[in-house]
């Protein structure tokens, strides 16, 4: 907050010196020197750092680099105390779990611990920003953990309330916003509030679309970072000053303050103008690659929505919308919630921004129906789009592009559990006790596929009272209503069609025929899967890069591996020993999936195979690939000589 002064002032200064030419010349120059960073010391910097710190939970347990919270300090200040359009919120966010993260690898904790401080210090970042304790915790169990588990939660809690504790002393104990007591005046105002929603839900949505196409036409614009940012920020206070709406730059929390209050001052034109020139304004700061947050900006565009629609109901029905302030509330949580897709902790935000609970059953309205609507128009968010633009897609805490590049058959258990459709209840609850299993595939007596029963059926049925001697197939799942895979189904796939029904496990059944079991997939497969999948990954991409550093005159080739090609059938492992030295085979493109290739992947027939190899050694490559086949004739002519 501090830098963010001092940078304020030097603008304020550039301003009464050289008017509007001297914050447009000041902001240029801040832009280059922000560029200037970002370029030289990681892209992990730009915009609101919500995003890395959710890819470093889900994919690098937790572990942050210590360098990240100094360098996105210095950059968030230069940016927001320039003008930027943008806010403080998320990129103290990123501050704060660097340095929890920090915290526990200094002191070489356990990935778990170093997950759960870096945790701690995001909630902790949101509750000193806004003096939000309880916002803060949810936030990051809702939004960076995507778990919420007693293991996380009394902690988190812990980091959230000091934080908020030493913000009080410093800054006060009063909420940011101080707004009089609205109370839900007519229950005629529940269609107002849902109309607001809907409209909350489409903005958010083309709020995030604009960030994605701004940012997609300044990569295009130049390839330089430090011109870029430089020429968002100029646009940026351009924008401001050809529209006179200086109240675009910055944070714009104290223009929200004044939306709230009961009579708003603007007129619905002004408030269209200024949430069209906010979302552009935005756009421009973020798109064009410097720091800053999305949260301010969403709250920014929910106040003056908010007032739109207040304004209008209360000049159609004056005895029932009776306080537009109300709606500027109700705006700030339905768009925050529609953008970021965290509901609970936009109503929690809100409500203790504002400190009044007499709109909490409004505000719950309006963000459940925003976000439902923002996610009918559109799968991205304003966090999950710089992921998926670098081809990682977070859900429930883990990489989907990571499972999607894992085959069923490489990470099933061949070697399953069954039993016949004539053990009785007993049987099968003395079966389950002695060999600790959660569940086992029923057959019938061909030896096919009848359902699976586990140890949530068996309590169903005891607690049902079903006697002893009750056959399994009475309260066993059926074949009908069962999920099943098949061996080249990815586990992404598999992980799926469990979360639809709860399943915990799932048979693998062969294409040739549905009823024949081949093996189980279970959820502690799928987790191991997922964490060797990380490593491999990992590993393949150092590799990679330091192939790069070592290496000239490198290149990626692909290979596309038709019916008659010799590789077909074989192995990696089979193909190792023939492969050129200096190469990396880098992915598998399979249909609609791109797989990590290790020793035992089997390449089919259509397999788009990727490999970095020496310019030198791709004729070696192509004929490494045929020659376990060359090699087999050559053997086959001896044996016939």
């Amino acid at each position: 907050m501090w830098m963010i002064l001092r940078i304020t002032l030097l603008m304020q200064w550039a301003q009464l010196a050289y008017g509007w030419a001297g914050i447009l010349g000041l902001m240029s120059l801040v832009g280059l020197l922000s560029g200037f960073l970002l370029m030289h010391w990681g892209n992990d910097l730009k915009g609101s750092g919500i995003p890395y710190v959710i890819e470093a939970m889900a994919i690098r347990s937790g572990r942050i680099p210590s360098r990240i919270a100094p360098l996105k300090t210095l950059v968030t200040s230069l940016t927001l105390g320039a003008g930027g359009s943008a806010g403080r919120e998320g990129p103290i966010v990123q501050i704060g779990a660097s340095l929890g993260s920090f915290t526990g690898q200094l002191f070489h904790l356990s990935t778990k611990r170093v997950r759960i401080l870096a945790a701690c210090g995001a909630a902790a970042g949101i509750a000193a920003a806004f003096n939000t304790p309880i916002a803060g915790t949810i936030f990051a169990l809702e939004v960076i953990l995507a778990s919420f588990t007693t293991r996380y939660f009394g902690t988190v809690v812990l980091s959230s309330v000091s934080s908020s504790i030493v913000s009080r002393m410093i800054w006060g104990t009063q909420p940011a916003f101080q707004v009089p007591p609205y109370p839900l005046s007519h229950v005629w105002e529940i269609p107002i509030y849902i109309a607001l929603a809907l409209l909350a839900g489409i903005i958010a949505v083309y709020w995030t679309k604009s960030l994605i196409l701004v940012n997609s036409w300044f990569v295009k614009v130049h390839r330089i970072l430090p011109v870029r940012t430089s020429l968002g920020l100029i646009l940026t206070g351009g924008l401001a000053w050809v529209s006179h709406s200086p109240e675009i730059l910055g944070t714009g929390l104290e223009s929200i303050g004044q939306f709230a209050t009961k009579n708003i001052q603007l007129s619905i034109t002004t408030l269209v103008i200024l949430l069209l020139l906010k979302i552009l304004a935005t756009a421009l700061t973020i798109g064009s690659g410097n720091a800053g947050g999305v949260l301010a900006p969403s709250l920014f565009l929910g106040a003056t929505l908010g007032g739109i629609v207040g304004i209008l109901a209360h000049y159609m029905w004056p005895q029932i919308a009776i306080n537009p302030g109300a709606y500027v509330i109700a705006g700030m949580a339905g768009v925050f919630a529609a953008s970021t897709r965290a509901p609970m902790t936009a109503v929690l935000m809100v409500f203790e921004l504002s400190n009044d609970y007499h709109l909490i059953v409004p505000l719950m309205l309006v963000t459940v129906i925003a976000t439902f609507v923002a996610e009918a128009m559109f799968e991205e968010s304003v966090y999950s789009w710089p992921l998926t633009k670098r081809g990682i897609s977070i859900q429930g805490g883990r990489d989907l592009n990571v499972l999607e590049g894992l085959l069923v058959e490489d990470t099933m258990t061949r070697d399953f559990h069954s039993t016949s459709c004539n053990t009785t209840l007993a049987e099968l609850s003395d079966l389950l006790l002695r060999t600790h299993w959660h569940g086992v595939m029923v057959l019938d007596e061909k030896g096919k596929l009848a359902g699976i029963v586990t140890i949530n059926d068996l309590d169903k049925a005891v607690s049902k009272n079903l006697p002893s001697n009750t056959p399994i197939s009475q309260f066993a799942t059926p074949y009908a209503k069962l999920q099943r895979v098949y061996p080249d189904d990815t586990v992404g796939e598999a992980l799926l069609q469990m979360g639809q029904r709860g399943f915990g496990l799932l048979p693998v059944v062969s294409h040739d025929d549905p009823y024949q079991p081949i093996g189980v997939m279970e959820r502690k497969e799928i987790i191991c899967s997922y964490n060797s999948a990380l490593a491999r990954r990992s590993e393949v991409k150092h590799r990679t890069q330091r192939q790069r550093l070592t290496l000239g005159g490198t290149e990626f080739i692909d290979i596309h591996l038709d019916s008659d090609h010799p590789a077909v059938g074989k192995t990696i492992k089979e193909l190792g020993p023939f492969l050129p030295y200096d190469c990396i085979l880098v992915s598998i493109q399979r249909k609609e999936a791109m797989l990590i290739p290790h020793g035992n992947t089997t390449l089919y027939e259509g397999d788009l195979l990727t490999a970095f190899v020496c310019s030198r050694d791709v004729e070696q490559l192509f004929e490494g690939l045929q020659a376990n086949t060359k090699k087999q004739k050559r053997d086959e002519e001896k044996r016939k000589q």
